[in-house]
């Protein structure tokens, strides 16, 4: 999770986990220098404690110092040869979140006593030494550090074949409707009317202010997750659009690209709803097929509606994980597996007979982020989390998948004929992933695993859609150029790849690695059902080449959907009340149509990325787009348009090589994230 201003995509604040990471890192070398022979002192030693404040002056988070860094690892010379003390290493930790003004008192105790036992253990179990520390959690401007350091995959012996474009459907060719869900965070204390404005990562809960301004019904721009009954109605609406048939007649909000428009015009103001009342009339205003009746209701009511009523229409539902709340300082196994049953059911009544293609998210575990490889086991193994899975999700994975599940979470399975499916568990490639320290060099074997899942489809003729929740423009620097490699050898048979994790509406290229000039694949990362930060709720359908011989199996348009809070009482004027009208979900555009796009493959989102740099209308619109209708008020200046574009451009992260056209300022070449 992160925290957002409403300024532009360009250095975004620290995220109070990675902040809380840093903070039990500097905290483990103080605590470890503290003598162990009287008891557990009720503050850091005054001297080093001192030097602290003393070095980091006005500290926050973002402008942590290296001098403040080694101040504290100077003790771990000697330090980490004795063994660490859990409750000591907290105890420092939870001082130092305090002094330092990171969270509130009650959450920086809850927060340090969660993460704490575990990451202590893999800081312990690491081989980081002392003199690599600073440069691992600063960069390499304070220090050289290669416990993360490159490394290779084994590829096939078998050569590459020729490269085949694809052919575009013949007429009349069949097409299948995919429905694409990621980052839900049900937040089950989310209240309607409650304060949307807090101290705390996570707002929108409590009791309500019984005054106007306080969080919507349906949810509400700030730093809130979603109810349970707008997910419900978000599943109802989804199910509804493509049973009635009326996905290709919806009159979106952003309607077609032909060059002359203003751009951004009244978008960039942030309200959708005047973009809405101007652009939106016909059949995408007049139909909404959500319930609007609170949870309970609208899922009995879903299931009539839904599954009853054709939600075979969809040919499968891809859904690529977090589903609990941002409340990650206050997280039990206990909540996490409660959330995991709760919205699978949800979707199983809604959806009926679909079949539902998971991957594993980031907020899945408790702490979060924290996915040790397989050979860590007992009780800080994943294992508590990929049973509980793999019982979930039986009605929906063969055998042979559920057994990989259970093992490290990803597996493999034909969807149809002529078509495979593969979902990694790219907690594996996380840079916030704190058991990647004892071991980065393709944990659990998955990248190995998928160069023989590759091969064998090649060799079957089948084509491939990856999913996964993290995109691999985000991952660890060796673990994404590998993985980057694969989609060049087997780009004639990986068909489509699509993540989320960003909470944006985004994209990621690949470019053959010779020239990095010839676009090859093309990585969709979908928007967000959840709010969080300061959005509208969404959801996407894609529209992708059936079942036909010689069939591409490629994604040939995509739909995005928002609920517009600005419209439904979530942009300010929320209240605690039970609306009467059903939520306006509202197509916001087909991304052909809206962006110009003569079709959907790798060369025409590369096009569209070089007008995207020259046509600053075009920018401004796809800037609105990117943030589901509701930008930051801040326009993205130039700075901000070439860091974006080269997010954009690149799926291999730690390559501004990718950007050299680009003036992008230092370090603000990577992507932007809000989970």
């Amino acid at each position: 999770m992160a925290s957002r201003g409403r300024g532009s995509a360009l250095s975004p604040p620290l995220s109070p986990l990675l902040a809380l990471s840093l903070l039990l890192s500097l905290a483990l070398p103080l605590a470890l220098a503290l003598p162990l022979s009287p008891p557990l002192s009720p503050s850091p030693p005054a001297a080093a404690r001192e030097r602290l404040l003393e070095a980091a002056g006005g500290w926050g988070w973002r402008n942590l110092s290296c001098p403040v860094c080694k101040v504290l690892f100077a003790a771990l010379d000697v330090a980490l040869q004795m063994e660490p003390n859990v409750a000591r290493v907290g105890h420092v930790a939870s001082r130092l979140c305090q002094d330092l003004r990171l969270a509130r008192p009650p959450v920086c105790q809850q927060a340090v006593e969660l993460f704490q036992h575990d990451m202590v253990t893999a800081w312990a179990r690491s081989v980081l030494r002392p003199g690599e520390a600073c440069g691992l959690l600063l960069g390499q401007r304070c220090g050289h550090w290669d416990i993360l350091a490159d490394w290779n995959l084994t590829m096939p012996d078998t050569p590459k074949p020729p490269v085949r474009p694809p052919a575009p459907p013949p007429p009349g060719a069949p097409v299948d409707h995919i429905l694409f869900l990621t980052d839900l965070h049900w937040d089950r204390w989310y209240r309607p009317g409650s304060a949307v404005a807090c101290p705390d990562p996570l707002c929108c809960r409590g009791a309500p202010l019984g005054t106007p301004g306080g969080a919507g019904f349906w949810g509400s721009y700030g730093k809130c997750d979603l109810p349970l009954h707008t997910i419900d109605a978000l599943l109802e609406h989804a199910v509804g659009t493509v049973a009635n048939g009326s996905l290709g007649s919806l009159q979106p909000i952003v309607g077609s690209w032909d060059g002359t428009q203003g751009g951004a015009g009244v978008m960039v103001e942030g309200a959708v709803g005047s973009v809405g009342a101007a652009n939106a009339s016909g059949a995408g205003a007049k139909r909404s097929v959500g319930s609007g009746k609170g949870s309970k209701d609208s899922a009995a009511e879903g299931q009539g509606a839904g599954g009853a009523r054709g939600a075979g229409r969809f040919s499968a539902v891809y859904w690529t994980g977090d589903i609990p709340a941002h409340d990650v300082w206050r997280q039990s196994r206990s909540d996490q597996l409660g959330a995991l049953r709760t919205v699978t059911q949800l979707l199983r009544r809604h959806l009926g007979t679909v079949p539902v293609y998971p991957a594993v998210g980031n907020h899945e575990a408790t702490p979060v982020n924290a996915f040790p490889p397989p050979s860590v086991t007992g009780n800080q193994s994943a294992q508590w989390l990929y049973q509980a899975m793999a019982e979930q999700w039986q009605q929906w994975l063969p055998p042979d998948a559920l057994r990989t599940l259970r093992t490290a979470g990803f597996y493999t399975l034909q969807v149809s004929p002529g078509l495979r499916l593969v979902s990694l568990n790219m907690n594996y490639c996380s840079q916030a992933n704190f058991w990647l320290l004892l071991n980065a060099t393709d944990p659990a074997g998955q990248l190995q695993w998928l160069l023989g899942v590759l091969q064998a489809a090649e060799d079957q003729g089948e084509k491939v859609h990856i999913i996964g929740h993290i995109p691999p423009g985000h991952c660890l620097r060796a673990w994404s150029w590998n993985y980057y490699s694969i989609v060049n050898r087997y780009e004639g048979t990986i068909a489509g790849q699509f993540f989320g994790h960003t909470h944006l509406d985004e994209f990621e290229l690949f470019y053959d690695e010779e020239t990095l000039s010839r676009p090859l694949g093309v990585a969709f990362l979908a928007p967000s059902a959840t709010t969080y930060i300061s959005l509208n709720p969404g959801y996407r359908i894609y529209s992708v080449a059936g079942q036909y011989p010689d069939s591409s199996r490629a994604v040939l348009d995509h739909f995005t959907f928002i609920l517009n809070l600005t419209e439904s009482g979530g942009g300010g004027g929320g209240g605690s009340g039970v609306p009467v009208s059903p939520p306006p979900w509202r197509l916001l555009y087909r991304a052909r149509e809206a962006l110009g796009l003569p079709a959907a493959g790798a060369a025409d989102w590369d096009l569209l990325l070089r007008r995207l740099q020259s046509e600053r209308r075009l920018f401004d619109r796809f800037w609105f787009l990117r943030h589901k209708g509701h930008p930051p008020r801040a326009p993205c200046g130039a700075p901000c348009q070439a860091a974006t574009l080269c997010a954009l451009r690149t799926a291999r992260s730690g390559d501004p090589q990718l950007c050299q056209h680009l003036p992008v300022p230092p370090r603000a070449w990577h992507g932007q994230s809000l989970c």
